[in-house]
């Protein structure tokens, strides 16, 4: 299968969601969604297994990855307030669950290995694996090789001694009786094989019936998408690097907001209309959270009470350092971090953990010079576009690239964002963003005490100063010096140079300073 180009909405700008990582609690959400697809009767038991050497191993359970896996598993969206609870529901329905670290082969730092078991004696073992941002891959399946992420309908045919000539023609045969296959593939071991077919919309229950009387099939199941925008073949997009962005751009008088909307009708296959509508509510829903958190946040095992308030205080007190919209993005941003903290509905964007610097800013930014929703919501849009380019060339996962790729990469969207608030031309926005991801090459991911509070705030805080700094700069004129293609690849690049240690495991950096480990035996006890 061709990858599929990034969307703004699947890997930028979302998911809605609780918890405090995307990369842990909305993407083991969609995990378990897909995996109790696979089964017909009750769950009756999960095992999973983390391997030592990678992130889930230390993280798991600070991160929320075992709510967010129990959470998909009893269908919850990773937006539902049951989601929290999700373990305790899990008890109560007789459900076993337990989490393993185990020492085998994997190459990607957030790997679930995982084996289900229903009360109809049903039992499927998978691996998948957390790509960042809420993005998942499953990679196997029964010991074979699929590539499944949530954005098709599929359907997966289960065979036993077949050789791989029976699979050929087997999959021709089903390409003529079934119109509009996206996608088909197949592969084999062990005298076991396994053929998957990609479609948009839901296979027939006729054909699924001929699929399963078929003498050599043991099993048929069908996966329902679980990403918000669907995937289909030969989706071309209008531009897949800010180069050829700032060309499409340059020649249709587009700014970095249009350029958007565009790329993203054409790679959903919606109208931009509804592109525009989307991203609105996604604008308005991150603004209630903003206030939500301005209005005071409580929860347990908690590292930071609520301080957002504490600026507009003492900002009219007269007590802090004058700068309108600089107090009112750190306000905005403590207070969409707060509302994380608490298990509030929030919008990773990029990602849960810098769930507050690009929101914050473009928000705080947008009420301090007193501009509409629709103004807001073009700026995001415009972020957005910059974000696709990091999703498709480097990454947004900490545990691969460390906090630059989560905070750094908000920092760069949100520049671009601001430019466009501030109505700049394409190329200042491009050049801004491009400036402020210079700005934090080699940021590392040391979360204290296994909770995504310090000083995940403080970058999240830094995300937007440097966003702020480096708007003005690109309005003034100032030369970035470095394209903005060339700047991603260098993080990506300096990204895999880091130690794990410094990508999110908790085994460095702040996380393991004597106050950090008296904090975190203070939660645990």
């Amino acid at each position: 299968m061709v990858k599929q180009p990034a969307s703004i909405f699947n890997d930028v700008i979302g998911p809605v969601m609780r918890g405090p990582s995307s990369s842990h609690v909305a993407a083991a959400a969609r995990m378990g969604k897909l995996i109790r697809q696979m089964v017909n009767g009750n769950l009756k038991e999960v095992i999973v297994d983390f391997e030592p050497k990678g992130s889930l191993a230390t993280t798991y359970h600070g991160h929320g990855s075992d709510m967010g896996l129990v959470g998909g598993l009893l269908n919850f969206e990773p937006s539902d307030p049951k989601l929290t609870s999700s373990l305790e529901e899990a008890i109560k329905q007789g459900i076993k669950v337990s989490f393993n670290i185990v020492d085998y082969p994997a190459e990607h730092p957030n790997t679930y290995r995982m084996k289900v078991i229903s009360d109809q004696s049903e039992e499927v073992h998978l691996t998948a694996i957390s790509v960042g941002g809420g993005m998942i891959e499953v990679q196997i399946i029964e010991d074979l090789s699929v590539s499944i992420a949530g954005d098709f309908y599929e359907t997966l045919i289960f065979y036993k001694d077949v050789d791989e000539q029976d699979l050929i023609t087997y999959v021709k045969d089903i390409e003529k009786q079934i119109t509009n296959i996206d996608y088909s593939d197949y592969s084999i071991k062990n005298n076991v094989s396994i053929i998957n077919l990609k479609t948009g919309y839901e296979i027939s229950n006729e054909f699924i019936t001929e699929f399963k009387n078929i003498k050599k099939v043991t099993k048929v199941i069908q996966l329902a998408p679980v990403l918000p925008i669907g995937s289909r073949k030969d989706c071309v997009v209008p531009f897949i690097t800010a180069k050829e962005m700032l060309k499409v751009g340059q020649a249709e008088n587009l700014d970095l907001a249009e350029l958007a909307v565009l790329y993203e009708s054409k790679r959903g296959n919606i109208s931009k209309e509804e592109v525009f509508d989307k991203m609105k509510e996604i604008v308005l829903l991150m603004k209630k959270s903003i206030e939500d958190g301005l209005k005071g946040t409580s929860y347990e095992n908690r590292i930071l009470g609520p301080q957002a308030w504490m600026i507009e205080k003492k900002a009219n007190e007269g007590k802090l350092i004058p700068g309108n919209v600089v107090n009112a993005i750190i306000s905005s941003v403590t207070s969409m971090m707060e509302v994380k903290s608490s298990m509030g509905v929030f919008v990773a964007a990029p990602t849960a953990g810098s769930c507050g610097g690009l929101p914050g800013t473009i928000i705080g930014t947008a009420n301090e010079m007193g501009l509409s929703i629709d103004d807001a919501t073009k700026a995001m849009l415009a972020a957005g576009m910059i974000g696709v380019f990091i999703a498709e060339h480097a990454t947004f996962a900490a545990e691969v690239g460390g906090c630059q790729v989560e905070c750094g990469a908000g920092s760069g969207m949100a520049a671009g964002g601001l430019v466009q608030l501030g109505g700049g031309t394409l190329t200042q926005g491009v050049d801004a963003a491009s400036m402020a991801l210079q700005n934090i090459l080699g940021m590392v991911c040391d979360p204290v005490a296994d909770r995504v509070e310090v000083p995940c705030l403080g970058k999240n805080v830094m995300a937007g100063m440097n966003a702020l700094a480096c708007a003005n700069m690109a309005l003034a004129g100032f030369d970035k010096v470095i394209p903005l293609d060339e700047t991603i690849d260098a993080m990506f690049k300096v990204g895999k140079m880091l130690p794990s240690e410094l990508r999110c495991t908790g085994c460095g950096g702040l996380s393991i300073t004597e106050t950090a480990q008296t904090i975190y035996k203070e939660i645990n006890k």
